[in-house]
């Protein structure tokens, strides 16, 4: 079997098989304690410099009540900036992705900011007094690129910046060139799902369902199927194919069309590699394609999962057909993936559920959720607090532990 340059995490020999108890999924005071612990202060992916090719051209991303605009400048820079207009707060572009010429014209009263942010005025300036332009300029949020990719978070968090983050994973980023990859015409999905975004995250931490629930996945690679699991919350799975020759039309295809890629190292020739970074986003490579998927939730019972797919710029006719057979084994893991997810979120509703009792295939799964326990210990509860204890709660855990560290 090829070997894999990252060194896993051991697994303990006697270790805590228990997940999150079942309150945590369907409460809405932990949602709203998430929503200021984990997905404003950790960073999320937006998409890539390459989908905004030209200056003026911006793509927007929304998360639980943030809504950010990604946008390219006159100067060829790439910026992001709140989406809310300084004057009343409407959004200044509307849309998963646009273009502005020469600048971005509030649609509410008209102000009108240059591609930079800054603003260069407002409508009927005299009814505003004294007005200090410099001071109203769009808000940055805070941005870092990876590769081309465009990473945000709404304000500080325990994470480092992306590039230490992700410094375990820069040599393989480096060898799909990823700086140079271009959206495909159809790049970006979004599917709503009835369940809470952890139920999503639980299914994708762990490969122990891949033999029975994915049989694509299983034909494809499953006999060389393993997880990784690597610090700061990242987790590397991945699979090798082609010593079968694969009994589905897709898979049997793909197999047979895939194309060589001797420019990447010998770990990723004829793989698919999926790089998680916690707590919600993975990244997935394939020799033909790059795509990143996350989910963004919505509500305790409702999460979007969304993503873009990136081919390279100068895709084969081979590599093409090959994008497109592996778009058909990943459309059916991920219809399979939704019905697991629903299944699992709705058993935590029983008076009978008990919790989980997991695998050490599952190790993955409580890696998560020993990260959202490590910021929010409230989680460590079996029962749960009356709603509107719930923050109070969990403060007075952190000041426990601060006092006993």
């Amino acid at each position: 079997m090829t070997e894999f340059p990252h060194t896993t995490l051991p697994i303990p020999n006697d270790w805590d098989r228990a997940g999150l108890p079942g309150w945590t999924y369907h409460s809405p005071e932990m949602f709203a304690l998430e929503r200021e612990k984990l997905f404003l202060t950790h960073w999320q992916i937006a998409g890539h410099v390459n989908d905004i090719p030209a200056p003026g051209d911006w793509l927007t991303f929304d998360m639980l009540g943030e809504r950010a605009v990604v946008m390219r400048g006159a100067d060829g820079v790439v910026r992001a900036f709140h989406n809310l207009c300084r004057h009343r707060g409407a959004r200044v572009v509307d849309g998963d992705k646009g273009h502005c010429r020469g600048s971005i014209v509030c649609p509410f009263h008209g102000w009108v900011y240059n591609l930079d942010g800054t603003l260069r005025g407002a409508a009927r300036p005299s009814t505003f007094g004294d007005m200090d332009r410099d001071k109203f300029g769009l808000m940055p949020i805070e941005m870092e690129l990876f590769h081309g990719f465009v990473f945000l978070r709404s304000g500080p968090g325990p994470q480092p910046p992306v590039a230490e983050l992700l410094a375990p994973f820069d040599a393989d980023f480096a060898a799909y060139d990823l700086d140079k990859v271009v959206s495909v015409p159809t790049p970006n999905w979004m599917t709503d799902l009835p369940v809470n975004w952890k139920s999503v995250r639980d299914v994708d931490n762990e490969g122990y369902h891949v033999a029975l629930a994915h049989p694509g996945l299983q034909e494809l690679y499953g006999r060389t199927y393993r997880d990784l699991h690597l610090e700061n919350g990242l987790s590397v799975s991945v699979g090798w194919f082609g010593d079968a020759p694969g009994r589905g039309w897709s898979v049997r295809n793909y197999v047979r069309i895939s194309p060589e890629r001797p420019d990447l190292p010998g770990h990723l020739q004829k793989a698919w590699t999926y790089y998680g970074l916690f707590p919600n986003a993975v990244f997935a490579f394939t020799p033909e394609a790059v795509q990143f998927y996350q989910e963004i939730p919505l509500s305790p019972g409702l999460t979007r999962l969304t993503g873009r797919l990136y081919r390279h710029p100068d895709e084969s006719r081979q590599a093409r057909i090959a994008r497109y057979l592996a778009m058909r084994i990943d459309r059916a893991t991920s219809q399979e993936d939704q019905q697991l997810s629903i299944w699992s979120d709705e058993s935590m509703k029983s008076d009978a559920f008990e919790g989980f009792h997991l695998s050490d295939l599952e190790y993955g799964l409580r890696r998560h959720h020993d990260g959202l326990r490590a910021l929010m210990p409230v989680m460590t509860l079996a029962e749960a607090p009356p709603e509107g204890e719930i923050r109070a709660r969990n403060d007075e855990l952190i000041c426990r532990s601060e006092r006993q560290g």
